[in-house]
C-alpha cells in the first residue's frame, strides 16, 4: 500500500516535506544584542530587565527548536516546533508537560491517570519519553530563573 503513494505523500508519511523557511535565530540574537546595547547606553537596568524578560520568553515561546520527546525505538522526535515549552503534537505535549512538571518537582496535577497514546506505546516506558533533554532543561531552569530575577527587579523598582 505504500508503494501506490506518490512521492509528496510518502515524504509526508517520513516526516520530511518541505515547511516554509523560518527566520535564523541570529536576527533574534541580533535583536536582543541591539536592546542590550542601548540599555547599556542608556545606562538602565529597566531596559536591561525588559531585554532579559524579552530573551526569556523567546527561549520558552519561540525558539526554532525540535520535539526531542523519545518515540517507540528510543531517539528523539524530530519534528521541528516553537518554543522549548512545547511539542509537535498532541500526544508528544501530554508528555513534555509531564516533564516540565517533574522537572518542577511536582506531579502533573490535572492528570488522573497515565497517558494512553496507541501510537507511541512499545519498549520506552513513558517516564523515559517524557524526559527533556539537557539542552531544554538547563534553558528552561535558565529562563525561570530569569523570569524570576525580573519579576524581583520589577518589585524592587516599584519600592
Amino acid at each position: 500500500m505504500v508503494a501506490n503513494l506518490g512521492k509528496r505523500d510518502r515524504a509526508a508519511r517520513r516526516g520530511t516535506r518541505r515547511r516554509p523557511r523560518r527566520e535564523s535565530a541570529l536576527v533574534w540574537w541580533a535583536l536582543f544584542a541591539a536592546l542590550g546595547g542601548v540599555a547599556w547606553w542608556l545606562h538602565s537596568w529597566r531596559v536591561a530587565l525588559l531585554v532579559l524578560l524579552g530573551w526569556c520568553f523567546y527561549q520558552f515561546a519561540f525558539v526554532p527548536t525540535v520535539c526531542r520527546v523519545s518515540t517507540r525505538r528510543g531517539a528523539g522526535c524530530t519534528e521541528r516546533t516553537r518554543g522549548r515549552l512545547f511539542a509537535c503534537g498532541p500526544g508528544h505535549q501530554r508528555l513534555r508537560n509531564d516533564a516540565l512538571w517533574r522537572l518542577a518537582g511536582l506531579r502533573a496535577p490535572f492528570r488522573k491517570r497515565p497517558p494512553r497514546d496507541e501510537n507511541e506505546t512499545g519498549a520506552v516506558p513513558p517516564d523515559v519519553r517524557g524526559r527533556l533533554a539537557l539542552p531544554d532543561r538547563l534553558l528552561i531552569l535558565l529562563a525561570a530563573a530569569g523570569t524570576i530575577a525580573v519579576l524581583a527587579g520589577l518589585v524592587h523598582g516599584f519600592r
